[in-house]
This record gives C-alpha cells, structure tokens and sequence, in this order.
C-alpha cells in the first residue's frame, strides 16, 4: 500500500488537521475522513487488535497528531466499507476519542484484498505465531482459489513471495488446525512452535484433552510428547486417558543420558506410559531371573 507522502509544513500535521474535506496521496488516490461507524474488519482477519501497551501508546500519538498513514478500504456489498488495513489505527482512534479515519477508497476484487491484507506482514514490528499462519492460509487459499494448479506450484509461488522455506510455511499453516486454546498458547510461550505443529495433527476433542491435562498437570508437552500423541492419534490409539498419561509423565533430567524406563523408550509402542514399560521390564526380568536359577 502507498504511503502518504506531505512536503513542508504539512508533514507536522496529523491528517485529521489536513483532510477536512479530502487529499491526494503520492499515487495520486483520494484520501477522505470516514466514519469510524462505517468501517468493519475483513471476514478472515489474521492479525490480532489487542489493547496493550503498544494500543494505548498508539491512541496517545492519535489524540496528539492524528493517524499519520491513512487505512485502506473496499467498498461491502451489505454496506459499509472493509477495512483491510488499518484495524489497530481504528482501535486506537477510538480509544483516542476520534469519530472519523483517514483512508484510500479502492474497488479491489478478493484477490486484492488478500494480497493488501498480507501487505501488513512487512509493516508489523512484532507478529505472533497465530498471525502469520493465518496470514500465510490466506495466501493459500486465495493461490488454491484463483487456478493455480496444485498444492506444490502453490508453495513455489508463497516461498517466491514470502522468502520463507517451503518446510517452515507448511508448519506455520499447520498452526490454522489447533483449537483457540491451543494457538493462543503458542503465542503466550506456553507451548512451544514445534510441539503445536504436531498438536495440530489431533482431532477438536483431543486437543481439548491436551489442553485440559496442561492445566491440570502443569506443564508444557516436548517435542517427543507432542509427536507421540500425533502418533497414537494417527494409529487409532489415542485415549483422552493415554494423554494424561503422557502429559503426567516425569520432565527427563536436563543433561547426561536417558536414565530409568526412558532409556527403552524406542523398544516400545508410543501409547506405552512410563509405568507400563517398567511393568513389561520386571517381567522380563523375573521370567529371566527364573530360567537361570534352573
């Protein structure tokens, strides 16, 4: 999206002190002053408006200069116009007091839309996890939707875009599967990227399990954890009971080598808790302490 550019005194000044009646940008586009009232989010937004610290910051600078770089909007056909960008600076206008936004008026069909929305990704100082998958789904979606034949000449397209790895595009659009607890805790840290991806794997329910014995147990599921409930899942095995089991397991000492059941942990199905492989070892070690004493 072009930004605004002003020369001389006009660059100190805040649009709303400017466009009373409505300007040209760089690229010579309109800009007007539209109610906060009239403008609505898109249906698939992938970025997070949150009142934080960096919204409050930002209201503050709106109250004092006005919105520096104006939304962009497409007109709704139930009325009203689609903000693609500038959703945060509607927030913060609002919490500032403000009835009225600067933005570009376009007629952009869903393609548009969707590479104007995506657009955001380079200006966001910060982007969540949840942000950037939904961000690149879209892109997805709108390639898979506009004839672009093939899942694989998709990704060649995203990765020729985003300069992203194929591999690393794929996890992050995993992310899209996991339940809203569970995404939100790969953006709070409380689940690490690599483990949600495998999470991603699980049917609504199970997640849910996962996300109920965390709380209940504390604890974060490892990378082994989280691909062991993938593989019980995609065999069948997996039990709202086997990931408590799992989840429940001891944390594996920092350092050194795997001591205890761990250390046979590859002779045994992923569905077999700690307790249970032990139990098999003793009775190993009894039929083998008999056939001796013979």
């Amino acid at each position: 999206m072009p930004k605004f550019e002003t020369t001389g005194n006009l660059a100190l000044a805040g649009f709303d002190d400017i466009f009373s009646t409505g300007a040209n940008n760089a690229d010579g586009e309109v800009i007007v002053l539209m109610p906060l009232a009239d403008l609505f989010p898109p249906e698939l937004h992938p970025f997070q408006v949150n009142d934080d610290d960096a919204m409050y910051r930002l209201a503050e600078s709106i109250r004092n200069v006005g919105v520096r770089e104006p939304g962009l909007v497409r007109p709704r056909p139930e009325g009203g116009f689609e903000l693609l960008c500038g959703n945060r600076r509607k927030r913060a206008s609002e919490l500032a007091g403000k009835t009225t936004m600067p933005v570009i008026l376009r007629n952009l069909n869903d393609s548009e839309a969707a590479d104007a929305i995506l657009g955001n990704l380079e200006h966001r100082e910060k982007i969540l996890p949840s942000e950037r998958a939904w961000a690149y789904k879209v892109m997805m979606d709108d390639l898979n939707h506009n004839g672009v034949k093939g899942e694989s000449h998709s990704y060649e397209i995203m990765v020729e875009r985003t300069g992203i790895k194929r591999s690393q595009l794929f996890r992050f659009i995993r992310l899209t599967e996991l339940i809203a607890d569970l995404i939100d805790k790969v953006d709070l840290n409380q689940l690490a990227f690599n483990p949600g991806v495998e999470l991603s794997y699980l049917s609504v329910q199970h997640q849910t399990a996962v996300v109920q014995a965390m709380a209940v147990y504390q604890v974060k599921p490892s990378l082994s954890q989280a691909v062991r409930l993938k593989q019980m899942s995609q065999s069948g095995e997996l039990t709202v009971e086997a990931i408590h089991s799992v989840l429940e397991e001891a944390k594996k000492p920092p350092k050194g080598k795997p001591t205890g059941s761990a250390k046979y942990r590859r002779f045994f199905p992923p569905s077999y808790s700690p307790k249970q492989i032990d139990k098999v070892i003793v009775e190993l070690l009894k039929d083998w302490k008999a056939s001796i004493a013979e």
